[in-house]
């Protein structure tokens, strides 16, 4: 597998953190295995500039049983031995962290499909991208490392579809537009990302649907993936999504975001057949639209 920088990094380990979605050790580990290479000698503390190609050979998993199963109620929409469509429900973490090691979809995964263990990332078997907890709707998870390091290749060349639908406060100057704020961590709060000078080039295309009562139902689709990016870029706007207390929305009522992953278009990695999938939103989003109306 071979990884081209988009840009410039202080680190080696943080460049394959960030791109691989592992965890810096585990970026580290692959460094200093000699299962990273490139045109010079590499160590965790490398920089990496915009455009340098580094080779990837990520080793078979040691640990097996690292994960604990768990019966997680979530639905699979399609699955074939490749991959599979997950409708992940809102509420559901996606995968275990510090502080939330249980319950999670992952843990899910491993009950339903034992194999999914052998996967190389320990933590994280199969994720190739995810929603936060608070949203709901589609997410494709890979079987195996093979598929997982291809779906990853299409994500980031943004060869794969994704759109998003959420309920908004207020309502933008624009009907419709691109939002390009460059997104960072927050330096007084490190769990919210903000637009600011210096940040990664983020880019999310958006369509309100309709405004009432001070609320936008609003279409959203990805031209990039930073964490928080449709929340952040919102909130920026003036707009917090409704339920997004993180984010300026004053809905104490609320226990989630009203934002819901609804369409998710690719080729299959394998097959090459175009694979589309739809959504509808959750009752619970439903039923807080119609009680607007």
């Amino acid at each position: 597998m071979i990884l081209t920088a988009e840009e410039n990094f202080n680190r080696l380990d943080i460049f394959l953190s960030e791109t691989l979605e592992i965890s810096r050790s585990r970026a580290s580990d692959l460094i200093t295995g000699k299962n990273i290479t490139g045109n010079k000698t590499l160590k965790p503390s490398t920089k990496v500039i915009k455009g340098e190609k580094f080779s990837v050979e990520i080793p078979p998993s040691e640990n097996l049983e690292i994960l604990e199963g768990e019966d997680i109620n979530f639905e699979v929409i399609y699955e074939d031995e490749s991959l599979l469509i997950i409708n992940k429900p809102s509420g559901l973490v996606v995968h275990p962290a510090p502080g939330n090691w249980k319950h999670t979809l992952v843990n899910g995964l491993v009950y339903r499909y034992p194999e999914m263990k052998l996967m190389n990332d320990k933590l994280r078997p199969g994720i190739i991208h995810r929603l936060d907890a608070g949203t709901s709707g589609l997410m494709v998870v890979a079987r195996n490392d093979k598929v997982a390091l291809m779906l990853k290749d299409m994500f980031k060349e943004r060869r794969v579809n994704k759109e998003y639908i959420a309920l908004a406060h207020g309502r933008p100057k624009r009907n419709e537009g691109i939002i390009s704020g460059s997104l960072d961590r927050d330096p007084d709060n490190k769990i919210r990302s903000v637009v600011i000078e210096g940040g990664k080039a983020s880019l999310t295309g958006y369509k309100v649907l309709w405004s009432m009562k001070n609320f936008s139902l609003v279409k959203f689709k990805l031209f990039t993936g930073r964490t928080h990016q449709i929340r952040a870029h919102f909130s920026a706007l003036g707009c917090p999504l409704v339920g997004d207390k993180v984010y300026g929305a004053k809905d104490e009522n609320l226990s989630r975001v009203f934002l819901h992953s609804w369409k998710l278009e690719f080729v299959h990695p394998v097959t090459g057949v175009n694979m589309k999938f739809r959504q509808k939103v959750t009752e619970d989003f439903k039923d807080f639209v119609n009680g607007i109306k």
